[in-house]
């Protein structure tokens, strides 16, 4: 099943748009079975879970942290990933480029935006995204490459596009200044209920696990 999903979606997204395997709660052997079917990139919410996966598989792929990142945690998190794609503050910023350089390695990330401006959720306002930016783009040990956004949760996936419309016009206003070594190359919106929505307003990199791996257990 996760074989034919994986190339159903990859023979399905248009020319362009990169596809992140959402992995959260999966097992090892599930992992090998998308990346064997054409998945290049497995994205993981937790350090301790994508460790305990990235030991038993190792780099058969790249991998993405997509969840919210304890700074306590930022120092098992750099040697595993090849991008962070939930940076929301300079503070943190300054941890995962601190780690990087005990590794002589520079770190890809995304700043996250919190799109709905919704109070329990991580993310930067996008009226501050510029600023932090800003700030991360003056450090030697990560490169902004783009944004990411959640966008609240909707049964129906429509709801979700003011979202992505709002993302996608900051990632625009963004790459038209110039900001230094930030690059606007990747804009990570949608998941499995919300990609089409997602690609159709300029996402480029869409995070899907439920219609790859199917319905979670537990968390």
């Amino acid at each position: 099943m996760i074989a034919e999903n994986v190339r159903m979606i990859l023979s399905a997204l248009p020319d362009g748009v990169i596809l992140v395997a959402a992995a959260k709660t999966r097992t090892p052997d599930e992992i090998r079975q998308a990346v064997a079917a054409g998945v290049q990139i497995i994205g993981e919410n937790y350090v301790q879970e994508a460790a305990d996966a990235f030991g038993a598989v190792g780099h058969i792929a790249e991998w993405h942290f997509i969840g919210h990142l304890q700074k306590n945690k930022v120092n098992k998190a750099v040697p595993i990933f090849d991008m962070i794609e939930t940076v929301d503050s300079a503070d943190l910023g300054a941890r995962i480029d601190r780690e990087c350089a005990k590794l002589g390695k520079v770190m890809p990330v995304l700043v996250e935006i919190n799109s709905g401006r919704e109070p329990q959720k991580s993310g930067v306002l996008p009226e501050d995204a510029e600023q932090l930016i800003r700030a991360l783009a003056k450090l030697d040990h990560i490169t902004v490459q783009g944004l990411m956004t959640m966008g609240p949760r909707f049964g129906d996936p429509e709801l979700a596009r003011p979202y992505f419309q709002e993302t996608k016009r900051l990632f625009d206003e963004l790459a038209a200044l110039g900001l230094g070594n930030a690059k606007m190359r990747y804009l990570s919106m949608g998941m499995s209920n919300t990609y089409r929505i997602a690609i159709e307003e300029g996402a480029n990199m869409v995070r899907i696990g439920t219609k790859i791996f199917g319905e979670r257990q537990g968390k």
